[in-house]
């Protein structure tokens, strides 16, 4: 890195004509840094400052500090061993515009370039969600049901954490700092609700108050549930911990990210196998039709993320953060208006089991479904013949029949 400071960095002696890249530390206290030789370009309250310009394209900017020194007479760095250890207290801010002037964007200011516009994607989400919340919760004071009840406490949980982090943007915009432990708190809200979301989507799979009122392989479904949801919060803290600012990587690049992909995906055979299967049994014109809308929205749920980590591998970090971010919450946010849609009280009454029979009620049920004679055929089951168009054909014909 010095090999190439040595001839770009400026130095009045040994590079007059490189770019102001350096200052010394520790400075003065109380004082501008010995490098800073011209007063009125510092900020008012620093010791130092950078002025960056990149008019053509955005690039990323490190600060980094080194432990070396410059020898005058050969103009190579060293590095730099003190006899004793020494403890850097300082305070950078770094932002996009000039402090000096108005003109700078609010919205944009405190942000890096990859992270700009993210306040208004949360402020946006955040109004969908201020109508689609109230919404549900009449919904669910109307029908007390238990699949109601777990969409709509996926739902808050996900409106609490786009709150969250909306605050935490908020503040970031006015100060640089925000809040980072509300935005972590949000973040892992985000991920419990997207698995309590997974979890409704299984459990109507296999057709839970539905077709049957009884669930079978319970501790099948909640061990996936709960597998995918510990999987997905290390996956975060791995992203936190583990992942270099500096690498040119996103969460979905690393190995937990395709573990989790990988995962979503197996989820999303199974999510197919168990709903053909409950399909198979199901003979209700109304229910076959709501599985059928319930299967192609899920879908486009399940299969998103696979799709959205592969073409991220081809977009310039510059971007990648608020194509993830972007895609992501609308996808979330659309799966929660479509399911609301087919969970609304007035249509959902037509095919949720809203009260339990006896379990020999349950058994005759499941009998009946499974008799030879049951046949499914795609046309009936899905035609919009009613029973009384049924009853006059037949009578028609037995009339023919005695003529």
């Amino acid at each position: 890195m010095f090999n190439t400071l040595k001839v770009a960095a400026f130095d009045p002696k040994c590079s007059p004509k490189g770019n102001d890249y350096l200052r010394k530390i520790p400075c003065p206290k109380g004082q501008l840094c010995v490098d800073e030789d011209t007063a009125w370009n510092v900020i008012s309250g620093h010791q130092f400052t950078y002025v960056i310009q990149d008019l053509v394209q955005p690039s990323f900017w490190y600060i980094s500090m080194v432990a070396c020194y410059r020898n005058e007479e050969t103009c190579e760095w060293h590095h730099y061993e003190p006899n004793e250890h020494y403890e850097i207290d300082y305070d950078m801010w770094l932002v996009n515009g000039n402090p000096n002037t108005s003109s700078y964007n609010t919205l944009t200011y405190q942000f890096s370039f990859d992270r700009q516009n993210t306040l208004e994607l949360h402020l946006l989400l955040w109004l969908c969600y201020m109508i689609l919340v109230p919404l549900q919760c009449y919904a669910v004071r109307i029908q007390r049901h238990p699949v109601t009840r777990l969409f709509t406490a996926s739902l808050l949980i996900d409106f609490i954490a786009i709150c969250f982090i909306l605050v935490h943007s908020l503040k970031f915009s006015l100060d640089g700092i925000g809040f980072p432990k509300l935005n972590m708190v949000g973040d892992i809200l985000d991920i419990l609700s997207r698995t309590l979301f997974m979890l409704l989507l299984l459990l109507l799979a296999k057709g839970w108050a539905v077709t049957r009122l009884e669930l079978t392989w319970k501790p099948l479904v909640f061990a996936i549930w709960l597998c995918y949801g510990i999987v997905h919060i290390l996956l975060y803290v791995w992203n936190l911990t583990e992942v270099d600012v500096i690498e040119d990587i996103d969460e979905y690049q690393t190995w937990p990210g395709w573990l989790i992909i990988v995962f979503r995906t197996l989820i999303m055979i199974w999510f197919i196998y168990e709903l053909r299967i409950t399909m198979l049994y199901e003979h209700n014109t109304q229910k076959l039709n709501f599985l059928l809308h319930f299967a192609a929205s899920s879908l486009v749920w399940f299969i998103y993320l696979p799709i959205l980590a592969l073409i991220a591998l081809h977009v310039s970090a510059l971007w990648r953060l608020k194509l993830l971010l972007g895609i992501t919450y609308s996808a979330d946010c659309f799966a929660y208006c479509v399911m609301a849609h087919l969970l609304w009280p007035t249509r959902s009454e037509q095919y949720f089991l809203l009260a339990g029979g006896s379990n020999a009620e349950l058994e005759e049920l499941d009998q009946f479904n499974e008799a030879p004679h049951i046949v499914n055929n795609s046309y009936t089951s899905l035609s919009s013949v009613n029973s009384l168009e049924i009853c006059r054909f037949d009578d028609q014909s037995k009339n023919k029949v005695n003529t």
